[in-house]
């Protein structure tokens, strides 16, 4: 029999950015709150002090922070045609294990989706109809609007301390920053960072061929800050080491820095690390959570964890392995398109193109993860899909966000993969190549899914989660697209030579390169219980006490890095919780 626990107000799965947010604005109100984490703690001293944080080989090849396959991975599979075979070796997506989650190694890139993109069906159908969304499409809008969530977006961002410019406040154009956004009720935190000089490089091109360049919106201090919770921040010393490393300036967005110190003060907060959440607990009925159970590393047993309230904060992932082998939600079938644990997995549409220049020096080491100089003019809402044949649209960037020696050494095709010749390219060419990248939206199908596989387990006995996820014709096009227009760019820069790497035409999915850690969908947010998992405020639907944040909330992936999204949601159901869930535990919709 489980190991029981004194009984909590609130109970949460996760310690990173959505699991801290729901900690402290809950905490507020007085309740008892216990937060329970897979992985180790981590802190900013010692954890990633320096000189230590700034191990390349450890934390950038190695995965310190990473979650290894080995705690928890998932199968994979391109169709239902293949078997499905576990994800063992680090690759295409890297989930986190620790207290501060996936926030503690991000690069820092925090944007809001387009008002478009959270009502895209709407956006398609009003303009274009329909009839050009592809039959295996699951286009959705959102049960929330850009409006609902403006006052949420800004309250993350004076939270998580963002530099950047406006470019739309209260609805008048600003010089400077993105003509193509949302409005904005308030300027960002802090200004905008200095541009490197592949950044300013790409700024004059862009500009002078007519686009709106803008500096990167950056969960990266330009200066000294204190955000609402009394957290501080300094300034970024531009040494490199954002994505895959801890911040040991103070200087990164990450829930170590704006928000877990000023929770722990909180003597009705508690957290345990080494605390695998293995199931949700029903009541009798199955209409209510009663708590959770978890495996206590430390003492080798289970757990029941009981709760008036369950938060659902960790990855997307996991949250949906969770859901599905706690039975929450009807697992969707694709067969019928019936069911909703599961569907509407969705990733992300990269591509790039990288310039070399003989005699110029870009200083590669002088950097951080969210630099550089964007243009959204190939976005969601600045394309016409009826002429273009596509649903989708990227934003761009160029600019130094790490120098590291191993991972990237950017050379000519051809060069010599080892030996005399190697190293000769890399020193005529460090230090003289720069990138323009793209970072694309990625539609739901009806055919990418995320269920449970037959046949692997896990070391608890569970079933693993099986991804059933290819790449999409439409999605490949628009990638076509943003490389065509990325080209014309690349020789108006004027570089010795320069090369692309966008994704064909028929192009399959490789689970083994990185590409990114934005797995969205699974859990979605819906109108109805037949739609998705979660209501419009993440309340599970038929399980009022359970409330699941994070990307899997995502009906289809945006074109832009997920955390912006992902924290205005989970302020907006932090503040629906307080003002309206406390008073009268119900269903809000």
């Amino acid at each position: 029999m489980a190991r029981q626990e004194a009984k909590k107000d609130v109970v949460i799965i996760g310690l990173g950015w959505t699991g801290s947010i729901m900690g402290i604005e809950l905490a507020q109100e007085g309740l008892e709150i216990v937060a329970l984490e897979r992985g180790r703690d981590q802190h900013t001293v010692p954890e990633f002090k320096y000189p230590n944080q700034i191990d390349e080989l450890r934390y950038g090849v190695r995965f310190k922070n990473m979650q290894h396959p080995s705690q928890q991975t998932v199968t994979v599979r391109r169709s239902a045609d293949e078997t499905a075979l576990p994800y063992r070796s680090m690759g295409s997506f890297l989930p986190a294990n620790g207290v501060g989650g996936a926030g503690t190694h991000w690069n820092g890139l925090n944007w809001r989706p387009q008002p478009e993109e959270l009502k895209l069906r709407s956006h398609v159908r009003d303009n274009w109809g329909e009839q050009i969304i592809p039959e295996d499409m699951t286009l959705a809008d959102y049960p929330v609007s850009y409006d609902d969530l403006e006052p949420f977006f800004t309250q993350f961002e004076k939270v998580a301390g963002i530099s950047g410019k406006a470019g739309n406040l209260k609805g008048q154009i600003q010089d400077g920053g993105n003509p193509f956004e949302g409005w904005r009720s308030e300027e960002y935190p802090m200004p905008a960072h200095p541009h490197t000089y592949d950044a300013q490089k790409f700024y004059d091109t862009a500009k002078q061929m007519g686009y709106h360049p803008f500096t990167a919106p950056a969960g990266i201090a330009s200066t000294a800050y204190t955000n609402p919770y009394g957290m501080q921040m300094g300034p970024c010393n531009f040494c490199g080491f954002c994505e895959r490393f801890g911040c040991y300036q103070y200087s990164k967005s990450s829930p170590q820095t704006s928000i877990l110190d000023a929770l722990k003060r909180y003597p009705n907060f508690s957290y345990r690390t080494h605390a695998e959440v293995l199931r949700v607990e029903k009541s009798a009925d199955g209409k209510t959570a009663t708590g959770v159970t978890y495996f206590d590393e430390a003492t080798q047993e289970e757990v029941f964890q009981p709760a008036d309230i369950v938060i659902m904060g960790a990855y997307q992932l996991n949250n949906v392995h969770l859901m599905l082998v706690s039975g929450i939600g009807e697992p969707y079938d694709p067969a019928t398109g019936e069911g909703v644990t599961g569907k509407n997995y969705a990733y992300q549409m990269n591509g790039g193109v990288t310039l070399f220049f003989k005699e110029a020096n870009f200083n590669p080491f002088v950097g951080h993860g969210a630099n550089g100089v964007c243009i959204d003019d190939f976005s969601v809402n600045q394309l016409d899909y009826g002429a273009l044949g596509f649903i989708g649209g990227a934003y761009w960037r160029a600019g130094t966000f790490n120098g590291q020696p191993i991972r990237s050494m950017a050379l000519p095709k051809g060069t010599a993969t080892w030996g005399a010749d190697w190293k000769q390219a890399i020193g005529d060419w460090y230090g003289h190549s720069m990138s323009i990248g793209s970072h694309g939206s990625h539609m739901s199908y009806r055919t990418n899914h995320l269920d449970l596989d037959p046949e692997y387990k896990d070391r608890h006995g569970r079933p693993l989660m099986r991804m059933t996820f290819n790449w999409n014709e439409n999605d490949l096009r628009m990638n076509q697209y943003q490389k065509l227009r990325m080209e014309e760019v690349a020789k108006a820069m004027g570089a010795d030579s320069w090369q692309s790497a966008f994704k064909d035409k028929g192009a399959m999915f490789d689970v083994r390169p990185y590409q990114t850690t934005h797995n969205t969908g699974g859990h979605i947010m819906s109108e109805t219980p037949e739609e998705g998992v979660v209501n419009r405020y993440s309340q599970v639907w038929g399980m009022h006490n359970v409330f699941a944040c994070g990307a899997g909330n995502f009906v289809q992936n945006t074109q832009y890095n997920p955390t912006g999204l992902v924290g205005a949601l989970a302020y907006h159901t932090a503040h629906a919780i307080r003002t309206q869930y406390l008073s009268n535990p119900r269903p809000l919709v």
